[in-house]
């Protein structure tokens, strides 16, 4: 199998048209597979993916070493061809919280220095901060990842969930190839300002969220018991009257994905692959079943007929509930 790729902005590579985000792994979803999840990379790989995404917080490393050791262990062809995409600067504690964000410059090469040692690579091929830190100009922090391109510990520089002005602040201060960011069927808000922002200065989206933490993957159900340590539980689109809306929503999709013969996650995922040759989908499977199922959407035909339709079943702005508790958004940048 083939993937067709895409490019990551003006200033990066070419990657798969579908990468793989591999927090749910390690983190926030519950427990996981260790064998399977190794399994599941090395099926991406196989597949063609090339883009791997992750964050040194992600259960505080974990998820790096296991990408390490998926990567160790995988043919050399593969692990040739994988690109890493690490977020840094979110702070954490021995119990799991979160303590903030820190995007000086010495805690920039401070994470870089871990990442690299726990991927077992020599670069990162994409470096972002995860979220921007309110006490630091982004012109810093963007201005020590230029550093660490320059020595060749990176390749290329990204942003993750800010904003227009953000954006264009980064990019007056160093080459950005992507912007990471959530985006879906019912997580649009980057429409208004954000994405005519990075196309205007050659910047690529890579999206994450595309199944909305799979609760428009198709197979999440109404009477779901979900575990203390999934952050689906406290998430606000999957809490009482806003789940069942939501769910409901699902409902109209699944029709349109019936009519094509096709999983409502390979809908979703499909419609976001139509936004444009600039948006890389990131799919977050976590075994090899779903990893098949979201490759398949790169079959999906969808005609300005089945757009429509689409449109129709989930407006934009139909999803009841943020997309993080009220906390974490007032953190958001792409959100001011």
């Amino acid at each position: 199998m083939t993937l067709p790729t895409r490019p990551l902005g003006t200033t990066g590579p070419r990657v798969s048209a579908l990468g793989l985000g591999c927090m749910g792994m390690s983190a926030l979803y519950g427990d996981a597979d260790r064998a399977e999840s190794i399994a599941t990379i090395h099926a991406a790989l196989d597949a063609g993916v090339t883009l791997l995404d992750t964050g040194d917080f992600y259960a505080m490393g974990h998820n790096e070493m296991l990408i390490g050791e998926a990567l160790r262990t995988a043919p050399s062809a593969a692990r040739e061809q994988a690109l890493t995409s690490v977020k840094f600067g979110a702070l954490r504690d021995p119990d799991g919280g979160w303590s903030g964000y820190d995007g000086r410059p010495a805690a920039v090469k401070n994470f870089a220095a871990y990442s690299l040692q726990r991927l077992g690579v020599d670069h990162i091929d994409v470096y972002r901060l995860a979220r921007l830190d309110p006490d630091v100009p982004v012109e810093e922090t963007v201005g020590a990842v230029a550093e660490l391109v320059e020595q060749g510990h990176v390749r290329h520089i990204g942003l993750s969930e800010v904003g227009a002005d953000t954006v264009r602040r980064a990019a007056a201060t160093a080459p950005i190839s992507d912007l990471q960011i959530e985006y879906s069927l019912i997580s649009r808000g980057i429409e208004e300002s954000i994405l005519p922002a990075t196309r205007e200065l050659g910047i690529s989206v890579t999206a994450y969220g595309v199944l909305s933490r799979g609760l428009i993957s198709g197979h999440f159900t109404r009477d779901r018991e979900l575990a203390a340590n999934d952050f689906r539980s406290f998430s606000p689109r999957f809490q009482g009257e806003n789940l069942a809306h939501n769910l409901d929503l699902v409902e109209r999709l699944r029709k349109i994905a019936e009519q094509k013969d096709v999983s409502v996650a390979q809908i979703a995922i499909a419609w976001v692959l139509s936004r444009g040759e600039d948006i890389v989908p990131l799919v977050g499977a976590r075994t090899r079943a779903r990893l098949t199922e979201a490759l398949g959407a790169l079959d999906v035909t969808l005609d300005a007929a089945d757009l429509a339709a689409i449109e129709a079943a989930v407006p934009a702005g139909a999803a009841a509930g943020e997309r993080y508790p009220a906390a974490q958004m007032a953190h958001l940048d792409s959100e001011h």
